[in-house]
């Protein structure tokens, strides 16, 4: 089939499961938004800004390491999985021991000496997910995307059934008799420490799932080989790292930076992290295309018409994305609902934040130049300058305007970081990409988005109407200047 339908296909299969997925963990959203006040949400959204810093560290980097480095022709004896699998295994044991030292004391220092089972419980969840990280490359170098998808669609129904039966059952069940059977796994001081739970035990169930794959670790080890895949999976921390202080530092920061006291500022930063959620469209499609799009980048680049492909690609995503934007942002009425009215006074964060993920996506796509060039430590310093950046306006931006202030600086960073590593890449990768072209979307989506905020207020328009309205202008506009390339691109090829 034509190679970007082939492409689009193991997209959908990835993004179907995660839209699925995610829509079933999407609903936990208003569940927590409508049981806890922000200022309890905002000690969960505090602890996953903690997990995403913690995770790059406990992977290194070897999934995209494995994807350089493994064995295409011996996949039943991938030398690379095993060395990999291993490795992460050991970095892993020992993070969970030094945990155990520290645990009282950390969570002193993060004013949770009252419950430091929520320090242990996000330890077990970091490290069955780093573990799992490894299997979960190995499918999807070998395009099982379904298996793929449906452990990860397992992983997310647990945790929904988990949070649903600790959120709503249980504490019905415990008022109408408190000495049942119902005592013995269910305690009301835990409260939130639910969420937590449940989300390990998901963790565990996904793992437990991949079992069959861990079974590559008895192919042994290969120290000269690990010495070459740490030398280009490296780096590939420190992208990792900036990359988790560009998406989860405001998490942290707003809570400490914030003009108010305490309580105040966990409210804040609840009222934020619930409103982050509402670009989970946008969310979703970039870690889809990730899914497929890496091992597709590796696989396809000894192809002649590879930067041509490649340029196709990040055209097409752009349109989409935009079309998501619009999507959210035009219809942000009905998405209003999927988090509670308490959490509603920040929805003027979430067409920033739509924008910003869209420049993150673009970057992703960028950011090819220094994977294939094996210039991984180059593209290092683009995300370390690209978290110095973010450090920099959050620290200036959150005392002066707040969570807007976060939101705006996420923005600035991506967009950066996306002018960097294109300046770069057309120094040592360079791809013919149409700018213009893909300038001209972004600022069609943006007017578009303009317009109906200035339209809605000059005329009584039925609801849905307007926002309909614009959105097809903007897909028949697409159509017209693509209709074309996306015929010529989808006919079929030889694989």
């Amino acid at each position: 089939m034509g190679i970007l339908r082939k492409l689009a296909s193991q997209t959908a299969i990835y993004g179907l499961s995660s839209i699925f997925g995610r829509f079933l963990n999407y609903l936990l959203v208003p569940l927590y938004t409508y049981y806890f006040s922000a200022a309890e949400y905002g000690v969960v959204s505090e602890f996953y800004a903690y997990a995403g810093f913690f995770s790059v560290f406990l992977l290194f980097g070897f999934e995209t390491g494995y994807f350089r480095f493994r064995d295409k022709e011996h996949p039943q004896r991938d030398i690379a999985y095993s060395t990999a699998l291993l490795f992460i295994v050991l970095i892993n044991v020992f993070f969970l021991l030094i945990i155990l030292l520290i645990n009282q004391s950390v969570s002193a220092a993060l004013h949770y000496a009252d419950h430091p089972e929520y320090l242990l419980c996000f330890a077990a969840i970091l490290i069955f997910d780093a573990v799992a990280a490894i299997p979960f490359a190995k499918l999807r170098a070998e395009d099982k995307a379904l298996s793929f998808a449906g452990i990860k669609i397992t992983e997310i129904m647990v945790t929904v059934l988990l949070s649903l039966f600790f959120i709503i059952y249980c504490p019905k069940a415990y008022a109408e008799n408190p000495q049942s059977w119902i005592t013995y796994i269910y305690h009301p001081d835990i409260g939130i420490g639910y969420i937590f739970i449940a989300n390990l035990l998901a963790s565990l169930a996904k793992f437990l799932l991949l079992s069959p794959q861990l079974k590559g670790i008895t192919w042994g080890f290969d120290w000269p080989l690990f010495k070459r895949m740490a030398s280009y999976s490296l780096p590939m921390v420190v992208i990792g790292f900036a990359g988790i202080i560009n998406e989860m530092l405001d998490r942290v920061l707003l809570k400490h930076l914030l003009p108010y006291d305490w309580q105040t500022n966990l409210k804040m930063l609840g009222i934020y992290s619930a409103c982050y959620k509402l670009s989970i469209l946008m969310s979703l499609f970039i870690q889809a295309f990730r899914y497929a799009g890496e091992p597709f980048f590796f696989a396809y680049a000894s192809k002649s018409d590879a930067r041509k492909v490649y340029a196709d690609v990040l055209k097409f995503f752009v349109i989409f994305c935009v079309f998501i934007f619009l999507l959210v942002t035009l219809f942000i009425d009905f998405f209003q609902y999927f988090v509670g009215e308490e959490f509603r006074a920040g929805l003027d964060v979430v067409p920033i934040l739509l924008m910003a993920n869209l420049c993150l996506g673009i970057y992703v796509n960028l950011s090819i130049w220094y994977k294939l060039t094996d210039r991984t430590l180059l593209g290092a310093f683009v995300s370390i300058a690209g978290a110095l950046l973010t450090i920099a306006l959050n620290i200036v931006w959150i005392p002066q305007f707040g969570y807007i202030g976060s939101a705006w600086a996420t923005l600035a960073c991506y967009s950066s970081m996306a002018v960097v590593s294109y300046l770069l890449g057309q120094k040592f990768y360079p791809v013919n990409y149409e700018i213009k072209r893909l300038l001209g979307y972004i600022g069609l989506g943006v007017a578009i988005f303009f317009a109906y905020r200035y339209l809605q207020y000059i005329n009584n328009w039925p609801a849905g109407l307007l926002s309909s309205v614009l959105l097809l202008l903007y897909l028949l506009t697409a159509t017209l200047f693509e209709g074309r390339s996306i015929r010529r691109a989808t006919v079929s090829q030889p694989n």
